[in-house]
């Protein structure tokens, strides 16, 4: 089966390569060993941090997207989840480094090379969401409780790390499922979803709106097994990777994989990989077979 190549919109790494601490030789062979994989466009995640690393990094991944060549991956900008996150959610992120997401904080770390940021909604000032759409920066509500998702462009890793179901009052997941309008990211991995809950998701939203990712972590396509990521010690077993007190962190996936696995399901649509494109307005270039 061929299916265009695959945009990756939220990971961490692989290859033992964490963008939180790679340099730019380590990118450009990330993205040269992720593009024979069938990713064409990645947009690699920055994981809460400091202010001084985190422009570091972003610095470093600018840099890279310049000197990379044509069988590479094509780096289409930063990707910041962390920093703006809601506390209640906070995952495996580390919450001293949090800080409000207003404006003024934003600009301690601004560049026009992040092009998605995920953050709490319900504690964002609302200047700031209306100046990074004002910017063409994604939006996406992620480590959050809120279910107001006005000034929104999606959700990031929907189930996960947000509020869930209720039947009294909003809630994001709520929200996420019943506004069209909005992009929804599934980790499809097998473990970070159950079957029932992607088949709601794909029930309920309109099938150009969703967006497949894998999340992965520094250990994907490695032989590492403890690492440390996002300030905390993950555990690697060869299945899932956790947090000292069993906290799911990211996938241990490549997107490619993914998409095997919901073709094994019969759960693949097309469209799916199509939405990544839309989402971005980035150009398709052709096909591989998974």
């Amino acid at each position: 089966m061929k299916v265009k190549y695959l945009v990756e919109q939220h990971f961490h790494g692989c290859y033992g390569i964490n963008f939180n601490t790679a340099n730019v030789d380590e990118i450009l062979y990330l993205a040269r060993e992720i593009f024979k994989e069938g990713i064409g466009y990645i947009f690699p995640t920055i994981v809460t941090d400091s202010i001084d690393n985190t422009k570091r990094q972003i610095s470093g991944i600018k840099e890279a997207a310049i000197q990379q060549t044509k069988d590479m991956a094509r780096i289409a900008g930063v990707h910041l989840e962390g920093i703006f996150l809601n506390p209640e959610k906070k995952g495996i992120h580390n919450s001293d480094w949090f800080m409000k997401p207003t404006i003024d904080n934003f600009k301690k770390i601004e560049d026009d090379f992040i092009k998605i940021i995920t953050l709490a909604p319900e504690l964002a000032d609302i200047e700031l969401l209306n100046y990074l759409n004002s910017k063409g920066v994604k939006v996406q509500a992620g480590h959050c409780i809120g279910g107001d998702l006005t000034g929104c462009s999606g959700t990031t890793h929907t189930f996960n790390a947000m509020s869930g179901i209720t039947h009294r009052g909003k809630s994001t997941l709520l929200s996420a499922l019943l506004d069209d309008n909005i992009y929804t990211e599934i980790i499809a991995d097998g473990v970070h979803v159950s079957d029932e809950a992607l088949k709601l998701l794909f029930k309920c939203k309109p099938t150009d709106k969703i967006i497949l990712v894998s999340d992965c972590l520094p250990c994907t396509r490695s032989n590492i097994k403890e690492f440390e990521f996002a300030g905390s010690k993950i555990f690697y077993d060869g299945k899932q990777a956790t947090g000292k007190n069993g906290t799911l962190a990211g996938s241990t996936k490549l997107l490619p994989d993914i998409v095997k696995i919901l073709v094994q399901k019969n759960m693949f649509n097309p469209q799916f990989v199509d939405n990544s494109y839309i989402y971005h307005n980035l150009e398709p270039f052709g096909e591989f077979e998974i």
